[in-house]
């Protein structure tokens, strides 16, 4: 085995009618992200980061965005899918969000104890604004950042 670190990063735009689904948890806001699955932002940057680690490609390679199997799928349960694929464990993830809003401090234990659960890893969550720099500051959506490390075969 051999510990290895992988980076993540995944993007949404906000969209109407939507549900906010981050790290697992529904965070009450006037729109939701949009996106073939739930749109996860949170939970897609650390599977990316995940899967680059253990060198298993990225997110759209495991679940094309064009297969209605994966259609308003839940992000834990894909990060599940990934994990089988994995051949290994994580150690540790850490990620941080980028918006303006909605203020994640409220929710981030949440976000950890079930992006830890999932794991079988400690997930470290964390939040930042854009400082109402372009697309994210002018709160068109949310980006995120992960890192994973892995112990692969």
């Amino acid at each position: 085995m051999s510990a290895r670190v992988g980076i993540g990063y995944d993007v949404h735009p906000f969209a109407e009618g939507r549900r906010l689904v981050l790290g697992g948890v529904e965070v009450p806001h006037e729109r939701g992200l949009g996106g073939h699955s739930d749109a996860d932002v949170l939970t897609h940057a650390i599977i990316d980061a995940i899967l680059g680690a253990a060198g298993l490609g990225d997110l759209g390679t495991l679940f094309p965005p064009d297969e209605e199997q994966w259609r308003d799928a839940h992000s834990l349960d894909l990060l599940t899918v990934a994990l089988g694929n994995l051949g290994g464990r994580v150690l540790n993830v850490d990620a941080t969000l980028i918006c303006e809003a909605p203020r994640i401090g409220p929710h981030r234990v949440e976000m950890e104890r079930l992006l830890s659960e999932a794991l079988s890893a400690r997930a470290s969550v964390k939040a930042t604004t854009n400082e109402g720099i372009g697309w994210i500051g002018r709160g068109e959506g949310i980006a995120c950042v992960a890192v994973a490390m892995v112990d692969v075969d």
